[in-house]
């Protein structure tokens, strides 16, 4: 019985984490206006949607370059210009193509590597709606020291108000919890870690001078 008891409690306590899950992505668009950071990345999907916000937000000067992360290796530089929508001088001049990755962890080390190499410290993350918590998990992990601001778009496909009604919501929206939920367990256990590693490879500090 015990065992049973406990079974239904972790059981609720899921149901209730994704209850509030997808009140949250329900909640998380329209997007807010993001502040002027120093570049804009956006995350590739099925839908362009997010291509085009994420065009029109460095159009607007929110950022000074922007990264499309994770494309399709067969697509040319013209091929996605046509897919953004963006004013050809600016995306001739501004936008960076990565083609490196192929999931979600992918899209945060490329884009941690464009931030460090343009030497960003602030930048707008562009994707849809339902995987934006993700998003911003494997982001803010690969790049602890940079400022991430959010800008999720709505995902056509997907009824987030009433998810459950449809197979291919609920389905989507169980399975982008169960992937959030996985990459939270697996940042607290890395934060169990010493934390004294970085503290004794850099060394005692020096002394100080006599005055």
């Amino acid at each position: 019985m015990k065992s049973i008891a406990a079974l239904l409690i972790v059981v609720m306590v899921w149901f209730v984490g994704l209850l509030a899950f997808t009140s949250r992505v329900d909640q998380s668009t329209p997007a807010q206006e993001p502040p002027v950071s120093d570049g804009v990345v956006v995350l590739t999907g099925a839908s362009n949607v997010r291509l085009e916000a994420a065009t029109k937000l460095l159009e607007a000067g929110k950022g000074k370059r922007l990264l499309i992360s994770g494309v399709n290796r067969e697509a040319s530089r013209e091929d996605v210009l046509g897919v953004t929508k963006a004013v050809r001088p600016i995306y001739e001049c501004c936008v960076d193509l990565g083609y490196a990755a192929a999931d979600t962890v992918g899209n945060a080390s490329e884009s941690a590597e464009w931030a460090k190499a343009k030497n960003y410290h602030s930048l707008i993350v562009v994707t849809a709606d339902y995987h934006m918590p993700r998003s911003m998990l494997e982001l803010h992990a690969a790049m602890p020291d940079v400022t991430l601001h959010p800008y999720p778009v709505v995902t056509e496909s997907l009824n987030a108000h009433r998810w459950w009604k449809g197979g291919t919501s609920a389905r989507r929206m169980t399975v982008e919890y169960c992937k959030y939920l996985a990459i939270l367990g697996r940042e607290a256990f890395l934060s169990l870690g010493p934390k004294e590693k970085a503290e004794h490879k850099a060394g005692p500090e020096p002394a100080k001078e006599a005055s």
